[in-house]
């Protein structure tokens, strides 16, 4: 049975294979085009998820859209009609587009499958999923468990923003539901929005800048913004935001709250915005564990699955984790919409269709490292970097990885283009710029230099799997960078009283642990762990790095610069490397270094990709 899963039409469009309950491949649409979260009907993505396959779109049993268009229609029908007459500019600018366009998204795909592929067979063969249901079969699904609780918590699906359920074999129930315009999702983008970052995009900014401020309106949410019950159930005070009609996420009520307008984008950060971090962050860490706990007492379950774009709050997975409510938890990579692709193909397998499911007897997931997307032969990567003008050196493997050590080692950033693309928002050692942890300069060095990005975001360390208790207070896999925890005490530094004393972003340059690229202002991490089976070269290069210092952790930060998609080609690759201040490069055995190329083909990367 072959089914391709499909998200579109509102951001970060993907494609998802599935081929007798296996994942053969996913992409993300934006990868192709080189246009971040393009929500673009993913020609691209779908035909390399065909190629990968070796099928043709006429040999494909099911095509199974992500969400159903029609249920969140009537969401905003009903929507604009309970806040009659607000609203009415918004509406005015979002019925064309939903009339002459979305509202029949049916036909929409059938025109695109068949522009793909003429062969592709009639409207029989196209199938929709609701968006929760996609979300929860992206976690349930591919995780390393037989039965387990399910969460999902986004923004909002056609009605839904969290639903919880119990999955068992190849059988996926939800349970519960909390429906638009209460949203934890929602919540969180509004403190986006109000702290000057982008929303869908720039949450996470949120969630690294938090740690500089402290929680101060953490009770002034719980008192005008949200009522919190204590199984994590909630319902927003609706006078306070502007989402639900308007066209920005907060309104001038909301602005009283805090003290004043939302800072503008690209504006100078202030203490306000880094104790509104905070507080929201605090808050939603408290209703995700309400949510966990209620949910561990109700189902019995052991095992937690996660997906939904609020499961990337890893600070929160991390919590969840160290609570205990659950033994083990399983996230879904790619949580966000981009997920919905692959949740929608698995949601027809198994349940529509009432396919068996496999589960690993190791243990392991089914989402092979999230390395689902394009990989490309050795061949490929020295034909396609010459045509763009690159010199490089062929290696062999144990020349390759002791040259990317030492450069590492030297306090050089290296681009690392190996194996698959990962299929999510991580890069996770396919496509990724690495740098040495220990360095007390490589944290501000990458974030000004090389992605051109705000200096207080924080970066991920990959670790070696079976080292990670050694340096990180965890010990045990986290394999897509989605769980937060501490370094370990006795690799921290004492801290002076004049350090203590400091606040903000005068914290930033403090050094505090061994590994300060990776430390947070609170000590903590954003853990990538890496095995020899899943990934074998990345894991080789850490080894040989640990070799030469000791320490089996490395910096690893996706390899983009801000408002660019993580590179997808060698000539993707290249083409960063050289608007970049990065000065080693490793595509498959190729290795080029920065003072070795032609400074005409150097690009201002910088002004090139706008801003996210």
């Amino acid at each position: 049975m072959r089914i391709l899963g499909i998200s579109a039409y509102y951001h970060d469009s993907a494609a998802a294979l599935v081929v007798d309950g296996r994942i053969v491949a996913a992409a993300q649409e934006e990868r192709f085009t080189r246009k971040k979260h393009d929500p673009a009907f993913p020609r691209q993505a779908v035909t390399w998820c065909l190629a990968a396959g070796n099928v043709t779109l006429g040999e494909i049993d099911f095509v199974v859209f992500y969400d159903k268009p029609f249920l969140k229609f009537e969401r905003l029908l009903e929507t604009y009609i309970s806040f009659a007459p607000r609203g009415f500019a918004s509406f005015r600018k979002a019925m064309p587009l939903w009339i002459k366009e979305k509202l029949f998204q049916k036909k929409m795909l059938l025109d695109a499958l068949s522009a793909i592929d003429g062969t592709f067979g009639g409207p029989e063969k196209l199938l929709f999923a609701e968006h929760h249901q996609s979300h929860a079969a992206s976690a349930f699904y591919p995780s390393p468990f037989e039965r387990a609780a399910v969460l999902t918590m986004d923004g909002v699906g056609e009605w839904t923003t969290t639903s919880t359920g119990v999955g068992e074999g190849h059988r996926l129930t939800l349970t519960r539901e909390l429906h638009f315009p209460h949203s934890l999702g929602l919540l969180y983008s509004a403190f986006t929005y109000f702290t000057g970052f982008r929303v869908n995009s720039g949450e996470y900014k949120v969630m690294g800048l938090a740690p500089y401020g402290e929680p101060r309106y953490r009770q002034t949410i719980l008192d005008h913004l949200i009522d919190l019950k204590p199984d994590g159930s909630f319902r927003l005070d609706l006078n306070y935001f502007d989402y639900c009609t308007g066209l920005t996420m907060t309104n001038d009520r909301f602005a009283a709250l805090f003290g004043g307008p939302a800072r503008p984008p690209e504006a100078q950060v202030t203490q306000r915005e880094m104790d509104l971090a905070a507080s929201i962050q605090a808050v939603t860490e408290e209703v995700v564990l309400r949510l966990t706990r209620s949910l561990a007492r109700e189902s019995g379950e052991e095992n937690l699955c996660l997906a939904g774009g609020v499961a990337l709050n890893c600070v929160a997975n991390g919590k969840v984790l160290r609570d205990g409510a659950f033994k083990r938890i399983w996230i879904q990579p790619a949580s966000g919409d981009a997920g919905g692709a692959l949740g929608a193909a698995l949601a027809a397998c198994h349940g529509h269709l009432d396919q068996p499911r496999a589960v690993s007897p190791q243990g392991r997931d089914s989402m092979s490292g999230a390395y689902l997307g394009p990989s490309f032969s050795q061949q490929e990567c020295e034909s396609r970097l010459r045509a763009a003008g690159a010199r490089f050196t062929v290696l062999e493997d144990d020349a390759l990885f002791q040259a990317c050590a030492e450069a590492l080692a030297s306090g050089k950033a290296v681009g690392w283009h190996q194996g698959r693309m990962e299929y999510g928002p991580r890069a996770l050692g396919g496509r990724s710029i690495l740098g040495d942890p220990r360095s007390p300069t490589m944290q501000k060095l990458l974030n000004l230099k090389v992605k051109y990005r705000e200096s207080f975001r924080p970066f991920a360390p990959s670790v070696l799997r079976e080292r990670v208790g050694e340096w990180f207070e965890l010990d045990q896999e986290s394999p897509y960078m989605l769980l937060v925890a501490g370094v370990r005490p006795e690799r921290r530094r004492t801290m002076t009283r004049a350090e203590e004393a400091l606040f903000g972003i005068d914290k930033l340059n403090v050094p505090r642990s061994e590994i300060p690229a990776i430390t947070h202002v609170d000590y903590s991490a954003r853990i990538q762990t890496v095995d020899r089976e899943t990934n074998p070269r990345y894991h080789a290069l850490i080894e040989r790095f640990a070799a030469l210092t000791g320490c089996p952790v490395v910096v690893n930060t996706s390899f983009n610069v801000r408002g660019e998609p993580i590179v997808h080609s060698p000539e993707d690759a290249f083409h960063c490397f050289m608007g970049t201040e990065i000065e080693w490069l490793a595509v498959g055995n190729c290795l080029l270094a920065k003072d070795a190329q032609n400074p005409a083909l150097k690009k201002n990367y910088e002004t090139l990709f706008a801003l996210d």
